[in-house]
């Protein structure tokens, strides 16, 4: 499993995306077989709509089985990269080709389950747990990207060395919790937000597939991982509410993000980034000169939350970072991090941490 295969990680990621795309198709095809699914009325914005009326042991059982040996796999393969002090190559591994294969068959074994059981995870955690892991991703992305792009126009954040890296060892158990938990939450219903969704969170499991590999950290690559999180929170929004409802909100909103943070980490210059941050503030007063100059504040509520949710995070790792510091003469290699850099046993600082592993 260690031998590096003649593949490169960039065409297999190139090869990816189409297939992820196809994978989606199949969550379509497996949503027309459902329509005898009546879920019960909706109640409101905490309240999830696609689960079965009457569950029964089975159709719970079903969703968490499979979820639970999804996850265990996961993170076993995991554990056996960075056990095993893997370096950064351009060519898969064979744990990258098990891991693809891991995961093709779980989302089989999703589909299977959702044309015979239906419901999801969701049956028995709030709708918030969900939206909630995939927030706590993003944030924890910013946490360790820190380091290389800042978190205010290139400005870093007072963010303990010590917490980042452990952010960047650890990071990989967290973000294939966030991806799969997700995944398993949802039956494949074959709704427009349902497919947008999935097709996020199969990309997201690819990301984790190219672990190791410099595919895997093309900051081009994780940065588009980032942003899809405005598409589908836009489109999401428009699909609920209508044109008049609150999309805005999260469009400008995620984009602020990047504005603010994620796209001084490019390499663009600075007419660049004046151009990006001005054409951004235009179109949000264009769009709110139709809503209501009123509500132009709401743009400032996702990055409020998101860096409000990062201090609190770095404040809850400080004290296992602190527990859990690796000794001076360790050699580790930090996920996502630069093979030379883990060559001296130590994270570089421009290392580019990537969103997913």
């Amino acid at each position: 499993m260690v031998n590096e295969t003649p593949v490169r990680s960039e065409r297999a990621l190139l090869l990816g995306v189409p297939a992820v795309a196809l994978l989606t198709g199949l969550v379509w095809l497996v949503g027309q077989t459902l329509h005898d699914v009546t879920p019960l009325p909706d109640q409101g914005a905490s309240w999830y709509y696609w689960k079965l009326p009457e569950p029964t042991a089975w159709t719970r059982l079903s969703a968490w089985l499979g979820y639970a040996a999804h996850q265990i796999v996961s993170w076993g393969l995991i554990w056996y990269a960075q056990t095993r002090a893997f370096r950064y190559s351009r060519g898969l591994k064979g744990l990258n080709v098990l891991a693809i294969g891991a995961n093709l068959a779980f989302i089989g074994l999703h589909a299977l389950q959702s044309h015979f059981f239906y419901d999801g995870l969701a049956q028995d955690v709030s709708i918030f747990s969900s939206q909630g892991s995939v927030v706590l991703l993003l944030v924890v992305v910013l946490l360790m990207e820190n380091r290389r792009r800042g978190l205010v126009a290139g400005k870093r954040a007072p963010i303990p060395a010590v917490v980042a890296d452990f952010a960047r060892k650890y990071h990989g158990y967290l973000f294939s919790w966030a991806a799969i938990y997700t995944f398993w939450y949802h039956p494949m219903e074959g709704t427009s937000g349902h497919l947008i969704g999935f097709f996020y969170m199969f990309l997201l499991l690819l990301q984790s597939c190219l672990i190791f590999t410099t595919a895997h950290t093309n900051r081009w690559w994780t940065l588009t991982l980032e942003l899809l999180v405005v598409v589908h929170g836009t489109l999401v929004a428009v699909m609920n509410s209508g044109l008049d409802g609150a999309w805005p909100k999260f469009l400008f909103g995620f984009l602020a993000v990047f504005v603010i943070t994620q796209m001084h980490g490019l390499g663009l210059g600075a007419g660049a980034r004046w151009a990006i941050f001005g054409i951004y503030l235009v179109a949000a007063v264009a769009v709110y000169s139709w809503k209501g100059l009123s509500h132009l504040h709401e743009v400032l509520r996702v990055p409020m939350a998101e860096y409000l949710v990062l201090a609190v995070l770095v404040l809850l790792l400080w004290p296992f970072a602190l527990l859990f510091r690796p000794k001076p003469e360790a050699s580790m290699v930090p996920v996502g991090g630069n093979p030379a850099a883990s060559r001296a046993g130590r994270p570089h600082r421009d290392d580019p941490p990537p969103p997913a592993a």
